[in-house]
This record gives C-alpha cells, sequence and structure tokens, in this order.
C-alpha cells in the first residue's frame, strides 16, 4: 500500500523542540524528493522544506530557515523534521508530500 504516516506531533512550549517523522511504504522512497508542507488554522497550505531524493538538496522557507531541519533515512524509509526554538506561529498540521502522496497530517501546536 503506497501511504506516508506522519507522527512527532504534540504540544510544546514556545523555544521548545519537536521531531516529526513519516514513514513511507509502498514505493521506492530513494527515488523521490519529499517536502514538508503546513496548515495553520483557517489558513491554506504553506510549504516548509524540501529535500532531494538523496538527501543531499535542502531548501526552507524563510520563516522556518535556520530553526527547523529537514532530513532523511533512505534505509529507513523515513523523512524527518527537526524543529527547534518554536513559536506560536508554527502552530499547525504538518504533511509530509511526495508528488500526489499525502500523509494524513501530525499536529503541532505551540502554547505556552
Amino acid at each position: 500500500q503506497v501511504q506516508l504516516v506522519e507522527s512527532g506531533g504534540g504540544l510544546v512550549q514556545p523555544g521548545g523542540s519537536l521531531r516529526l517523522s513519516c514513514a513511507a511504504s509502498g514505493f521506492t522512497f530513494n527515488s523521490y524528493a519529499m517536502s514538508w508542507v503546513r496548515q495553520a488554522p483557517g489558513k491554506g497550505l504553506e510549504w516548509v522544506s524540501d529535500i532531494n531524493s538523496g538527501g543531499g538538496s535542502t531548501y526552507y522557507a524563510d520563516s522556518v530557515k535556520g530553526r527547523f531541519t529537514i532530513s532523511r533515512d533512505n534505509a529507513k524509509n523515513t523523512l524527518y523534521l527537526q524543529m527547534n526554538s518554536l513559536k506560536p506561529e508554527d502552530t499547525a498540521v504538518y504533511y509530509c508530500n511526495t508528488d500526489s502522496l499525502w500523509g494524513q497530517g501530525t499536529q503541532v501546536t505551540v502554547s505556552a
């Protein structure tokens, strides 16, 4: 079954950290670039970060640059997003994505 399953979300205080994971199955993970995209309450989708198939090239939205790190483990078919120095405006549902395939999302809430 072709799917992406995110995990690792939760409630964290401002300044805290979380690590999101996205487990891929049913396709050749190491052949695909991957993305993280988020949707804040009442807002549209916002691209967060991309990583190429080999993991050697990464790209970030200005809003998260210097705070978030995308990575992947192709041996484990897993994509990661390390999020540090979290801000209330990072509150959103975070999705991993490739081509037209989306996960179900994981909720991240940053609040005191």
